[in-house]
């Protein structure tokens, strides 16, 4: 099947009405469905609801989309969640498909894109991470992978977490001691590395291990995570009787460790899925008006750990349609295997199954299993769903009282929804960027962080007020223009500044020249004690000053709060100045390719010689043409 998005195989139409009036209105809102409708086909889609901004308010599918739609005309028969929704509606997008089963999975792809307020949304910021056993070296390595797959090789995964993909590495060098250095470090070796030290790696860099055997080694690491460890398991137990009656007891030695890092491997495995393959399991649960889905995966009859999730907008929905909506939102990324496990049977359960085969192009079953071992796998599920979801239930009441506290402390109207922490990052004023974290009730907003490269070349290096400023303009500029109502929920309702007084008034001051004077800011500054944890001391724009005792959770939280922001700052000027030590000025210049570049590069030395070269020596470096000479001195000395 042709990808979604493929542009040949929808057609889009977008029809837009202009309604007078500021306020939501309902009849405004039919109308405008109504007008969609005259032009609707009766086929498979797609159709976006937007409001007056032509922000996204849902994403829905059909099998006949002049139908569906023309439900949400007949407001008496809304929930009223969705009467809301056609109240707030101005304008409809319309994408036609070939079946009601693409229509799912674009319908799963644009949720993921334009997250609408009025659709369940799988509210996870990580990718999942896989193992990667390449397959472009004469000697394959074996590594962690996150994102798009454009190395060759196998990709084995989902993995719950980083953690489990790490565990898992480390079995596949003490089980099989395949390599995991980058092809650099591989290539520059003239001795063991400290790995074939410990009984971790076979050493192929130095031709301890012929190509012949380290392939062996990796055939039996594709056993392994193909489901096929006790093949694996009968391997080495022959071949360690065969050293030992051969007397080579050191290879018996290395074959025994081998062997016990097998079955304990085996033995650690937090559910018994033996017999199961290829499998992921969900379990839902709710209480107190939250829900938590809980998934196990399982590949090749091994657990490769679990995670939580816990969808949001899932208000007046039912149980079945949140299932159905993340599982179409889950697998929107990660290929689904051929058998998923539930405790209930999800909305539309014989389209979804449908569309995940038509995607891995092999038949996916969904089922919900009612006896045997496969229920006690779906129990061990609901239990680990309902204790995520109270302890989950635990740390908001938590989080809802410290804030509750800090706004008390800080004079707040209310407990603050969306709080923002800026923080500057530079080395003398090179690779210079601003940084902003978003954090609210449910914790760090990670989708809405922020990276802000300072651009103005009238900044001073190093000057952090002017970084401020340029930040400042730029963020709360988009904000004026794209949503100078305040309705849309980007506007913070507390800033945090990383600074004492002055650079509280300056931010102050830098706001009020825009026209801003209602978003609430609070410099953090280190106290007396500079440098000591829980002696920082917060500067309130009344000219206050509060400080907290040490150990109290308000304090915590505000210190996590700076911390992050720190990190992420550092994070991005580092991922910043490391792209620059790859780049130079060679790179913009038209016509210079890569030889071209490293003949400048080997005759010259650096680029800035390269700069500064008159035209005759840029003719004299080798295998540089009088017209390419030309074309470099001409860029540098316009």
């Amino acid at each position: 099947m042709s990808h979604p998005q493929s542009p040949d195989r929808f057609h889009e139409d977008k029809a837009t009405f202009t309604v007078k009036g500021s306020q939501p209105d309902i009849d405004a809102g039919v109308e405008a469905i109504r007008n969609t409708l005259k032009t609707l086909p009766a086929r498979p889609g797609v159709y976006r609801m937007q409001d007056a901004r032509g922000d996204v308010l849902y994403v829905g599918k059909a099998r006949g989309l002049k139908n569906r739609v023309a439900n949400y005309t007949q407001v008496d028969r809304l929930p009223r969640r969705l009467q809301r929704m056609v109240a707030q509606t101005r304008s409809m997008t319309i994408v036609t498909t070939n079946s009601e089963a693409e229509a799912l999975l674009l319908e799963a792809q644009l949720i993921k894109r334009f997250r609408p307020p009025y659709n369940v949304l799988l509210r996870d910021d990580k990718s999942f991470p896989f193992i990667l056993l390449r397959e472009d070296h004469t000697f394959p390595r074996v590594q962690k992978h996150r994102g798009a797959r454009k190395y060759k090789g196998r990709y084995y995964g989902p993995f719950a977490s980083a953690g489990s993909v790490t565990r898992t590495i480390n079995a596949l060098q003490k089980l099989f001691l395949l390599r995991s250095c980058s092809d650099s470090f591989f290539a520059n070796r003239s001795r063991p590395c400290l790995l074939y030290q410990i009984r971790r790696c076979s050493a192929p860099c130095v031709g301890r291990i012929d190509e012949t055997d380290y392939v062996e080694l990796v055939r039996d690491a594709q056993d392994f995570l193909g489901g096929k460890s006790t093949a694996v398991q009968r391997k080495l137990g022959a071949a360690m009787q065969v050293a030992s009656e051969a007397l080579d007891f050191e290879q018996a030695a290395v074959l025994r460790d081998r062997l016990k890092a097998l079955t304990f491997i085996q033995g650690s495995q937090a559910i018994n899925a033996e017999g199961l393959g290829d499998a992921d399991i969900f379990a839902l649960a709710t209480k107190g008006g939250a829900m938590c889905i809980q998934a196990f995966f399982i590949r090749g009859g091994q657990n490769w750990g679990h995670r939580s999730f816990f969808p949001v907008h899932t208000a007046e929905v039912a149980e079945d349609e949140v299932l159905a909506s993340f599982m179409a939102q889950f697998y929107e990324e990660v290929p689904p295997p051929k058998l998923v496990l539930t405790d209930r049977a999800p909305a539309e359960c014989e389209l979804i199954a449908q569309a995940l085969s038509e995607r891995i192009g092999a038949k996916v079953r969904i089922e919900v299993p009612q006896r045997g071992s496969r229920t006690r796998l779906i129990e061990q599920a609901q239990r680990n769903a309902t204790e995520a979801l109270d302890r989950r239930l635990a740390e908001t009441t938590t989080q809802a009282k410290i804030l509750d506290e800090m706004a008390d402390a800080f004079g707040l109207d209310g407990a603050p929804d969306r709080i923002e922490i800026y923080d500057n990052s530079h080395i003398q004023g090179s690779h210079a960027l601003g940084a902003m974290v978003v954090a609210g009730p449910e914790g760090f907003r990670k989708n809405a962080y922020r990276k802000f490269n300072i651009k103005n070349p009238d900044t001073a290096p190093g000057d952090d007020f002017a970084m401020m400023r340029e930040v400042f303009e730029r963020r709360f500029g988009r904000a004026q223009r794209e949503d100078p109502d305040r309705d849309g929920g980007e506007w913070p309702d507390l800033v945090l500044i990383d600074g004492g007084k002055g650079q509280l008034s300056a931010a102050r001051a830098m706001l009020e020249e825009m026209g801003i004077e209602d978003v609430c800011m609070i410099g953090i500054a280190k106290g007396p004690h500079h440098g000591r944890e829980g002696r920082e001391v917060f500067h309130l724009p009344d000219g206050r000053e509060v400080t907290f005792p040490l150990n109290h959770p308000v304090l915590f939280y505000l210190q996590r709060l700076r911390d992050e922001a720190h990190r992420f700052a550092i994070g991005a000027h580092r991922q910043k100045r490391s792209k620059a030590i790859t780049t130079s000025s060679l790179d913009d210049v038209p016509g210079i390719g890569p030889a071209r570049k490293k003949a400048l590069l080997m005759h010259f030395g650096t680029a800035r010689a390269v700069k500064d070269a008159a035209l005759e020596d840029l003719q004299r470096a080798p295998g540089v043409s009088k017209v390419v000479a030309r074309l470099v001195y001409d860029y540098f000395h316009e």
